[in-house]
């Protein structure tokens, strides 16, 4: 049981994903207000953009539309995207217009890890006519497992344990336990640790799926070697802001200078201290600065 929650608890909080963070809507300052034709008021379609599943490949944050004019029925299909974003979902409802009705909306999508409150971002943007959406980066949407007695040969006292994974599409259920397991791992090895600290050699191997490379379609699995950042414990603000900045390994961050890591979008001071501290606790430090 213990280990069955400990997977179900990584899969749904810390596996990386995209969403949408924001929206601006033409002719709207709040979530409160209504859209004169539009069936659905702005907090209703808000709600419906949260169920929006996305692919985002580049680390980014990217702008994608919605424009609607006429009677008429939105849903993620309609959707203008960019090259780099994939709707998982594209028959899901959006909004409703009638005849008169006319809709122009740009939404921001960005990666991240977990769950991120819009009320986190507003405080540190309140930009007129920005509205902040609750980020559900999360590409897994549900765990089951279940716990039952098991006999080998002789031995009756042993458990059997199986785990059904549903997840958004973006991320597969195999490597989705993949991820969570050796993010677990990498957990376990504060207490595996003679010294109580994670060397920086406490690797993981994670799987990577490759674009078809052949006419049948089939998968190259690309394996790169490195340990999971969110091992790290960072705050959700600075664990974002690196992995949006593609810094997805602690082997990443190590190359990193601190002028670097403050160039990064989001990345500021205070998330710099709170990175070098977090380091120096399990015996690593930053990239030195280049002396020209």
């Amino acid at each position: 049981m213990t280990l069955g929650n400990a997977l179900r608890r990584t899969l749904l909080s810390s596996l990386p994903g995209a969403a949408v963070t924001a929206v601006r809507i033409r002719g709207v300052q709040h979530e409160y207000a209504t859209l004169k034709g539009v069936k659905e008021s702005v907090m209703d379609i808000i709600l419906n953009l949260k169920g929006l599943y996305l692919k985002k490949h580049s680390k980014d944050p990217e702008i994608i539309r919605l424009q609607g004019k006429g009677l008429r029925v939105l849903t993620a299909k309609d959707l203008s995207l960019t090259s780099d974003i994939e709707v998982l979902n594209p028959s899901l409802h959006l909004a409703t217009l009638d005849k008169g009705g006319e809709i122009d909306m740009e939404l921001t999508v960005e990666k991240g890890v977990g769950y991120n409150p819009a009320a986190e971002r507003n405080k540190k943007n309140n930009e007129p006519g920005l509205i902040h959406v609750d980020a559900i980066y999360s590409p897994v949407i549900k765990v089951h497992y279940d716990i039952e007695a098991a006999r080998v040969g002789e031995r009756t006292n042993l458990d059997k344990l199986t785990i059904a994974v549903s997840t958004n599409g973006s991320l597969m259920a195999q490597e989705a336990m993949q991820f969570a397991s050796q993010l677990l791992q990498s957990y376990f090895g504060y207490f595996a640790s003679e010294e109580k600290i994670v060397q920086p050699q406490f690797m993981a191997d994670f799987s990577r799926t490759a674009a078809p490379s052949d006419e049948e379609g089939a998968h190259v699995a690309i394996k790169e070697s490195y340990t999971p950042i969110e091992i790290l414990n960072l705050s959700p603000r600075t664990l974002n802001a690196l992995i949006n900045a593609g810094v997805g390994s602690i082997e990443q961050l190590v190359k990193c200078t601190e002028t670097a890591l403050t160039n990064f979008r989001g990345f500021g001071a205070k998330a710099l201290e709170e990175v070098k501290t977090t380091l120096a606790v399990r015996g690593m430090k930053l990239s030195e600065e280049s002396v020209e």
